[in-house]
Order: C-alpha cells, then structure tokens, then sequence
C-alpha cells in the first residue's frame, strides 16, 4: 500500500481542533469549469472543498455538484449512482449536500484510488478546521470522516473489509463527500 504523510490530529470533539492547521501550499486553485460545477452546492461544502485544495498534495477539479431529478434517474438507470436519494439533489435547504471531485496527476486526469485518498486526507483535515461533518464515498461506514483517527486509505480498506465480510460487494465512489 502507498504511504501518505499524515497530519498529527487532536481529539475531534469538541474543540475538533487539529494541532497543526497546514498552511496553503499546494498553489492548486479551481478552474472555471469548477467554479461552475459548484453552483448550487451548499456554501459550507464550497469552503470545506476549496480549504482541501489549498492543502492538498494532489491537484483536483469538481466534476458534479448539484444535479436535477433528470439527471439523477439517468445516472441510477446505467448504474453510476445508487439511489435516488442522492445528496446531489436539492436537499431541504435547496443546496445540494454532495460534490464529486476528480484527480489530476501532472495536469492529467487519474482514476487511481490513491490518489483520491490523498484527497480525502485533505478533504478530512479541512472538515476537522472548520468544524464540519462529513462522509467519503470510499468509506460509506464512517459518518463522520473527521472522527476517523487514521489515513483515509485505511478507512477505505476497512470500510471494504466489513461489506466483504457481509458477503456484499463494496461500492467504491471515490471522487464523493457529501455533508452528513
């Protein structure tokens, strides 16, 4: 398995303050389409994702945010979502809950889950800054992914362990968070 550096992180509740809050360093910044793909997302999971791009040690675009009925039937009818309570529906609050995000290594797109778990690392750290709970789409278990205590690629590969264990096929959705 790749190794990732981690961040040391204190108790998450219920300061859920970490004892080091990385500075922006990765220099990555959203392009226009985006920008474009957040509307319509709920501003608190706008911040969180922006703040995880700051951090990141991958580079990442936004590929989905909020989506109508239409769009969402389309997507369970070829199998690409699951349900049609999709979080990427207009929630009560009329924002979608749910962005998904897609990797770029060296300006090219990547489907390596790796490198979507170096995300979700960031996508953790910015949850834990800003007080904000949230699940990763590898790690559908864990309600909360700032209470989990290690690398985000564990969780993934425990959350993989307990669907194989119930004699389930895990469902791996990768470049998803949605706001629990």
């Amino acid at each position: 398995m790749m190794e990732f550096s981690r961040l040391k992180l204190t108790s998450l509740f219920p300061s859920r303050e970490p004892d080091v809050q990385k500075e922006p360093t990765s220099g990555f910044k959203f392009g226009k389409r985006s920008r474009r793909e957040m509307k319509g997302v709920h501003p608190t999971l706008i911040a969180v994702t922006t703040r995880a791009l700051e951090i990141s040690d991958v580079d990442f675009g936004v590929t989905a945010g909020l989506r109508t009925l239409e769009e969402q039937k389309r997507l369970v009818a070829l199998g690409r979502s699951q349900t049609m309570k999709s979080k990427h529906l207009p929630q009560e609050d009329g924002w979608s809950h749910a962005i998904d995000l897609l990797a770029y290594d060296n300006g090219k797109v990547t489907w390596e889950i790796s490198m979507y778990a170096a995300i979700a690392d960031a996508m953790k750290q910015a949850c834990i800054e800003q007080n904000v709970s949230a699940r990763w789409g590898a790690a559908w278990h864990q309600q909360t992914i700032g209470m989990w205590k290690g690398p985000m690629e564990e969780l993934m590969n425990q959350y993989v362990d307990i669907r194989r264990s119930q004699g389930r096929t895990p469902f791996i959705d990768g470049p998803h968070f949605e706001l629990t």
